[in-house]
């Protein structure tokens, strides 16, 4: 079931409150909301990512919703540009390896 994410949301739309550990649900409506409004195909820079969540939400630290983003898989990340997961980025930017990814990640190597 999708859970509302209204109680967490101005009239403007923007997202107010993260919602507590307790509420693991809700935060994953959130990451969903947000990741949504995100371009396909497009590279983020941090500083980009940074200013798209200050648009989206009133909250003043938004590191907690860029690292969500990533963990849950809705961004990809090489360390230095983000985008969005299933949307392979757009341009000359290079794709990390799948060693750069492992190591980013510390994920072991299959």
């Amino acid at each position: 079931m999708t859970k509302s994410i209204a109680a967490f949301q101005d009239e403007r739309g923007r997202v107010t409150t993260w919602p507590s550990d307790r509420r693991r649900a809700h935060q994953l409506a959130v990451l969903s909301h947000l990741s949504a409004q995100l371009e396909g195909g497009h590279l983020y820079s941090a500083a980009d990512l940074d200013t798209f969540l200050h648009d989206h939400t009133t909250l003043e630290d938004v590191s907690v919703l860029s690292r969500e983003l990533v963990e849950g898989d809705y961004l990809m990340t090489d360390g230095e540009q983000f985008w969005k997961a299933g949307s392979r980025p757009t341009g000359s930017a290079t794709l990390p390896t799948r060693q750069a990814e492992a190591a980013l990640h510390k994920l072991p190597l299959k």
